[in-house]
């Protein structure tokens, strides 16, 4: 054998990450070598349009500043190979990258095969297999998403320098984040205009026999209680004191309640958004880790499925694996047949639902091995899973009926007569789960009303949008698809256009007349249907029905007229969020303007350019030295926390934002904090003061 024969032995791998490769790497053995691109290392450049929008809307690709070190690793090792297989993420953006990745070692090193592997999962089986059986680049998907790219691309690079010469430079829209700004900004106007009205329950505290319990007001007059007002409610006890009660009816419904399916992507961000509080990015990148691997003791395992994905389908492996594990632990929970979810119509159906790669994994065996979080995501995952191939759970639901006068009371409880898949969920238990009581009543029993207990309410408007719900709105309207929907907020929230108040997303005054100004002049661009039909171009040239420059096309020839026509027309909006404050510059004693820069508003000197002072809007009094408290960002994560300007001769900090209130106590700063024991409620910001308050103390 010669020496050049003895070094070419080895295939290359090339998967997105280092914690995949490492994964990986301890399935296939030493005649493989496992290397990570670190994601796109070809794309288009930032600092120009990049699109020939004569020729066809040729994108000009290069090597993303900072990686060619990589890419030329990635080529040698591929000269060293006998065959190179490109297992990047199995969707538009792994296609692309697998594609560019393909062009350039090809370019350098003719003749080496190069191939595609495609997996769900990062399982010894599924690697072993995907490996004997590589695939060619799919050109169609990997048109899709250069399609996507240059749509973006002519949005953003035509929209942005717009918004700069109209508005404040270093703006920018992008195509699918505008719609969701928008929607967000239309929910905050609901929000503003709604008014609140006024109305009042009655409990009663009821007493039959030994029975002891409170039931509420259902029926005056044979209709529905409309107490607007306390008056109202007063009469209604006046009219009542001293009425016996007696049992008039006793109603019984069965349920049957169906497991839900396993988890899609969206389906997976909302439930933890819920759940845990988890924002949608950081689902994301939790997913992510289980995914790619995790150490479980003696071996290295990607624990579930790829976390991309629309569809609830479920490879006819792991339904095996799952009713087998059933039929063991909850033999009386196993269905006949397995149990089948349809998919959606908009679903693309590339990937499966996400489940864990092994049933066999509980959480409870995992618990040692992964993280606080990494275990949540990975039981919600996991029970979610198990319970959609288990039995359904019935109830049965008891209403009662007490008449006294003209007033019916009510009071139910609910019971559990099969528990199912209820038997399986522990972190995803809900109230259903647990029942709820009621009396042991007769028709015809007689019912003491001892007291009457009063309450006021007001109706309540329409919630802003938090992680959960906007994702569910996004994916309901065919806005974006799974892989960006955490990135869409995170941009929103990058650019200062949306703010986060109590895990709501609140729009900031800059996102608002961004989002009037595109409203008005382009109003097909921020259009929720029109958003949505071109994604639905997008996945028919995916599925190869068009030719995408055909679409772009389609799309440029009126856009770029539209922004032509207003860039004529649009008024000047500079300046226009600037405002003078009672802050005096220190420097030359003239007044500081409050301004808004790329993260949030902040004071510079209203003498600039002459003088450049500039510097972080106070928050609060310093509890320690009497400096001004203001926002700060770590350096290493970048998570914002607010601290004494005085640092490092003070070190007065607290990962609360100050509110525009002081401590009754003590004199210092309010915080906003949220916890499971009080909720979300407002307290003192001095550690040695214990003032806390919400609506329970006032």
């Amino acid at each position: 054998m010669s020496a050049k024969t003895h070094t070419k032995q080895k295939t290359l791998v090339v998967v997105e990450s280092p914690a995949k490769a490492k994964t990986i790497e301890k399935y296939l053995g030493a005649s493989y070598m496992v290397r990570a691109s670190m994601g796109h290392l070809i794309d288009l450049p930032k600092s120009r349009l990049a699109i020939d929008t004569e020729h066809d809307f040729a994108p000009e690709y290069i090597t993303v500043r900072g990686r060619t070190k990589i890419l030329n690793e990635l080529r040698a090792e591929a000269k060293r190979a006998d065959m190179v297989l490109l297992a990047s993420d199995n969707d538009r953006e792994g296609e692309a990258i697998a594609w560019h990745l393909q062009n350039a070692i090809a370019a350098k090193h003719a003749g080496i095969p190069i191939k595609r592997i495609v997996f769900n999962e990062i399982t010894p089986q599924a690697i072993k297999t995907a490996v004997a059986r590589p695939t060619g680049i799919d050109e169609a998907k990997v048109n899709a998403q250069k399609a996507r790219r240059v749509l973006d691309r002519l949005v953003g690079y035509n929209l942005s320098p717009l918004l700069w010469k109209k508005m404040k430079n270093g703006l920018s829209a992008g195509r699918v984040q505008s719609v969701a700004l928008r929607l967000i900004c239309e929910r905050e106007q609901e929000v503003e205009s709604f008014i609140p009205e006024e109305y009042w329950t009655l409990d009663a505290e009821c007493v039959s026999g030994t029975a002891s319990f409170t039931a509420q007001l259902a029926l005056w007059e044979k209709e529905k209680p409309e107490l607007k007002h306390e008056a109202a409610v007063d009469a209604v006890i006046e009219k009542l004191r001293g009425v016996p009660g007696v049992v008039s009816d006793i109603r019984e419904t069965e349920k049957n309640i169906k497991p839900k399916p396993p988890f899609t992507t969206s389906q997976l961000q909302q439930t933890a958004a819920n759940r845990f509080g988890f924002t949608s990015k950081k689902t994301m990148q939790i997913a992510q880790q289980l995914y790619e691997g995790v150490n479980t003791g003696s071996s290295r395992v990607g624990l579930i499925t790829y976390m991309r994905t629309d569809s609830v389908r479920i490879s006819q492996l792991a339904l095996n694996e799952v009713r087998e594990w059933i039929g063991k632990q909850y033999p009386a929970a196993l269905p006949a047949a397995p149990v089948e979810y349809a998919v959606g119509a908009k679903a693309q159906d590339a990937h499966e639902a996400i489940r864990p790669t092994y049933t066999t994994y509980t959480p409870d065996d995992l618990k040692d091995s992964l993280s606080r979080d990494q275990l949540k995501l990975y039981a919600i995952i996991w029970e979610r899973f198990v319970a959609s191939q288990m039995t359904n759970a019935r109830t049965k639901t008891v209403s009662i009926d007490i008449q006294a006068g003209d007033a019916v009371f009510r009071v139910s409880g609910t019971k559990i007569i099969e528990k199912g898949f209820f038997k399986i969920l522990k972190v995803l238990a809900s109230k259903d789960e647990r029942g709820s009581s009621y009396p042991p009543l007769s028709i015809g029993d007689a019912v003491d009303l001892r007291e009457f207990f009063k309450e006021q309410h007001w109706t309540q408007g329409p919630s802003r949008f938090t992680d959960a719900s906007i994702v569910k709105t996004l994916e309901e309207k065919g806005i974006g698809r799974p892989s960006t929907y955490a990135p869409i907020i995170s941009v929103l929230l990058e650019r200062y256009y949306v703010t986060r108040s109590t895990k709501q997303l609140v729009p900031t005054p800059l996102g608002r007349l961004i989002n009037g100004v595109l409203v008005e002049y382009f109003p097909n661009v921020v259009d929720v249907a029109f958003t949505a039909a071109m994604e639905s171009k997008l996945d028919t040239v995916e599925e190869n029905r068009i030719q995408w420059s055909d679409m772009i096309r389609e799309f440029w020839t009126p856009f770029k007229e539209q922004v032509e026509d207003v860039g004529k027309t649009l008024e000047t909006y500079k300046g226009s969020l600037d405002e003078i404050t009672d802050y005096i510059c220190e420097k030359c004693g003239k007044p500081m303007k409050k301004k808004l820069g790329k993260f949030g508003y902040f004071l510079a000197c209203s003498g600039f350019p002459e003088c450049r002072n500039a510097k972080s809007i106070p928050l609060a009094t310093c509890p320690k030295c009497g400096g001004d408290i203001i926002a700060r960002k770590a350096k290493r994560r970048g998570k914002e926390f607010y601290g004494c300007a005085n640092y490092p001769a003070c070190d007065f900090l607290t990962p609360f934002k100050p509110l525009d209130q002081n401590c009754p106590v003590c004199g210092c700063f309010l915080v906003e904090k949220n916890d499971k024991e009080h909720g979300f409620h407002t307290a003192c910001a001095n550690p040695a003061c214990d003032y806390r308050h919400n609506e329970d103390n006032e």
